[in-house]
């Protein structure tokens, strides 16, 4: 199978009936609702997916996650890279339908099972979302997903302070911590040398302290 990457490509232009993409949101939102109730992901889900859609989400400069295919999707968008947050929701907040061209924008927020003292409802704060191709048939060409990786870190560290991150989890930050890459996973290029993050760390030091 063919990779394709959806950071490159162009936008789809293809029309679909208005009622018809209407109906795929309608499904996929129900789907994703079953998902959370059942914590099973890939049962509700993968079927919403071509057999040859593309899953990718970026994770920095070097690194890209990309799943090809709905087997892919399946093993490890849905199944692998969900392990450990049985609980959590993922409730949408604003849908864009573009029926002209085919594509779907879904602006979501991942909200973590736990709370503060105050009450307050753990979450990742700043914008989450995903980009979709409707693919015909209330099926799913490909998905981009997007979010505030600096705010994703805050709330591991706050969960870890708490002793509120699962097993599955904690093994993900270990084999990330030794340079292991995740299944999915993907290098985007080569990453600065030891040297060359020493030198941009001093760099912005020298610009905290002094301002030059």
């Amino acid at each position: 199978m063919s990779e394709k990457r959806v950071s490159s490509i162009t936008p789809p232009n293809q029309a679909y009936p208005r009622e018809e993409m209407e109906t795929m949101v309608e499904k996929w939102l129900q789907a994703n609702v079953d998902a959370e109730k059942d914590r099973d992901w890939t049962t509700h889900l993968g079927p919403m997916y071509t057999e040859d859609a593309v899953y990718t989400w970026n994770m920095g400069p070097h690194e890209e996650f990309v799943a090809n295919g709905r087997k892919e999707i399946c093993d490890i968008a849905l199944g692998y890279q969900m392990e450990g947050f049985e609980g959590w929701e993922y409730p949408y907040h604003d849908i864009i339908i573009d029926d002209r061209r085919g594509t779907v924008l879904g602006f979501w927020k991942q909200m973590s099972p736990y709370t503060r003292a105050d009450g307050s409802r753990i979450c990742v704060e700043g914008i989450g979302g995903s980009w979709f191709e409707y693919a015909g048939n209330y099926q799913w060409g490909w998905q981009r997903d997007f979010f505030d990786l600096g705010n994703v870190k805050a709330l591991f560290f706050e969960l870890a302070g708490m002793n509120a991150l699962s097993e599955p989890v904690k093994d993900k930050i270990r084999r990330q911590a030794k340079g292991e890459l995740l299944a999915g996973h993907r290098k985007l290029g080569d990453a600065p040398s030891a040297g060359r993050k020493l030198r941009n760390f001093m760099a912005m030091a020298r610009i905290a302290t002094f301002g030059r």
